[in-house]
């Protein structure tokens, strides 16, 4: 008190665990003791601090909504704007605004559509997504990985490999939910919500965000179903989804029907299972159709297949005159039957996929082309933080060979950029490879193998 900072939460008690107040610990502890307790008393832990943490959580060069607001015209009179803004949430005087829609093209060649929300809207969003996973981390499966405190990528695809080499997953089912924010019944997520959650000033507020209205080129419309995506609640929102309709009934199946092994792995609406058999595999994939068929969703009918897959594929495929075995392609990677050199054990062998490589190296030569003219210590700081996130990311064992290939193209593609900054510039090979070593890093295995990081996290 003599300090005069009595107004402040203490401090986590691990690091891991971040900013969070006291009272979220008692949340995250009340909801892991007890798995079927509903929350009642919520909204007050939406405190001026819990939103001034959402607020320098949020992505700083994010476009601003329809308001205009950036983040540092907001941070400009911090204090004063989230002293209004807790206000009107605690006097009921809070209102969303429409989102603006964009479009970012995918890799298939169609469009995503995306929802810019304004800034208050994506501070109140985070801090109830703090609020709301102090409940549900405790209640999630462990085979869900995306978008998680702690849990990246690369995690999902270590529990993968280790699963297929480890486990009998001769058969591999990848599936893949069809548009899934477009479908999703808002019915549904609403009884979801109201098994762990009630507080009805959060579930209003909550209810507000699903049936937010979209600006569309100066048309504004209210869909109907789904959630839009861009929200910074969305994430939330979906897995909570997925587990009520996927991960719960997936992991009674793998306990109660199957006799074999069952590998599951799932990344946001990706899901990859490993069967030991075949017949299961094939009743698994029918049942998980009139499964989600039961909540308004499907299964994508050609990004979902059954392959064979494992140790003895490569064997069985021979003997039937099959030729290799297939491969199937998860989080940018392309999944491959392989074996190690030092004791031809089976492995699972993981390379870029071809076209999102491609389009990245796209995005490079455009960028390269149109910023030519500009000074080249400026460009090859550009060009080597893009390599070393592409390093970054793809760095696993046994890509190296896709890592050079990326090498040598953005090489050849800054090399054609400085030639084509004038019709008299004659820019010799030998005098640009002093630059690309210079600016352009080597690839590098920047990951352990999947065994080797997975064992230690899980050691049991």
């Amino acid at each position: 008190m003599t300090k005069g900072n009595t107004c402040q939460s203490p401090a986590a008690r691990t690091q891991s665990r971040g900013p969070a107040s006291r009272g979220l610990g008692r949340v995250r502890q009340a909801a892991k003791r007890d798995k079927h307790l509903q929350f009642t008393a919520l909204f007050h832990h939406l405190t001026p601090q819990l939103l001034c943490e959402s607020f320098y959580a949020l992505e700083r060069q994010a476009a601003a909504g329809v308001d205009g607001v950036t983040w540092d015209s907001y941070k400009a009179n911090l204090g004063e704007n989230l002293g209004a803004l807790h206000a009107r949430l605690h006097q009921g005087r809070y209102r969303t605004q429409p989102l603006r829609r964009v479009y970012i093209p995918k890799a298939d060649g169609t469009q995503r559509p995306l929802g810019i929300a304004c800034l208050e809207d994506k501070i109140v969003q985070q801090a109830v997504v703090s609020v709301l996973s102090a409940i549900y981390e405790g209640d999630f499966v462990g085979f869900s990985y995306g978008f998680r405190p702690g849990r990246g990528p690369h995690d999902a695809l270590e529990a993968l490999a280790v699963g297929l080499v480890k486990q009998k997953g001769w058969w591999v089912l990848d599936a893949d939910i069809q548009q899934f924010y477009d479908t999703l019944d808002r019915h549904w997520l609403r009884r979801f919500l109201q098994h762990r959650i009630g507080e009805k000033r959060l579930l209003r507020l909550i209810n507000k965000w699903l049936e937010i209205d979209i600006i569309d080129d100066g048309q504004k419309t209210k869909p109907t179903c789904g959630i839009a995506q861009g929200l910074v609640i969305g994430p939330l929102m979906a897995n909570l989804y997925r587990h009520y309709v996927f991960d719960l009934w997936s992991h009674a199946w793998r306990k109660k029907r199957a006799s074999g092994d069952v590998i599951i792995t799932r990344f946001a609406d990706d899901i990859v299972l490993g069967f030991q058999y075949q017949q299961e595999a094939a009743q698994f994939m029918d049942e998980l159709a009139e499964r989600l068929g039961a909540f308004g969703l499907t299964l994508h009918p050609v990004k979902t297949r059954l392959i064979e897959f494992g140790r003895f594929a490569a064997e069985r495929r021979q003997q039937r005159g099959q030729g290799k075995p297939e491969t199937f392609e998860f989080l940018g990677f392309v999944h491959i039957c392989s074996q190690r050199h030092r004791d031809q054990r089976f492995t699972v062998k993981r390379r870029t996929v071809k076209k999102r490589m491609r389009k990245q190296l796209q995005a490079i030569k455009a960028t390269l082309m149109r910023r030519r003219h500009d000074p080249v210590p400026h460009l090859g700081a550009w060009l080597r933080r893009v390599v070393q996130g592409h390093y970054n990311y793809y760095g696993v064992p046994g890509n190296m060979q896709s890592l050079k290939s990326f090498q040598v193209q953005v090489e050849r593609y800054w090399f054609r950029a400085i030639r084509r900054r004038s019709q008299r510039d004659r820019m010799p090979w030998s005098r640009f490879r002093s630059l690309a070593k210079r600016w352009i890093p080597k690839p590098r295995i920047v990951h352990p193998s999947p065994d080797a990081r997975f064992d230690a996290r899980h050691l049991r």
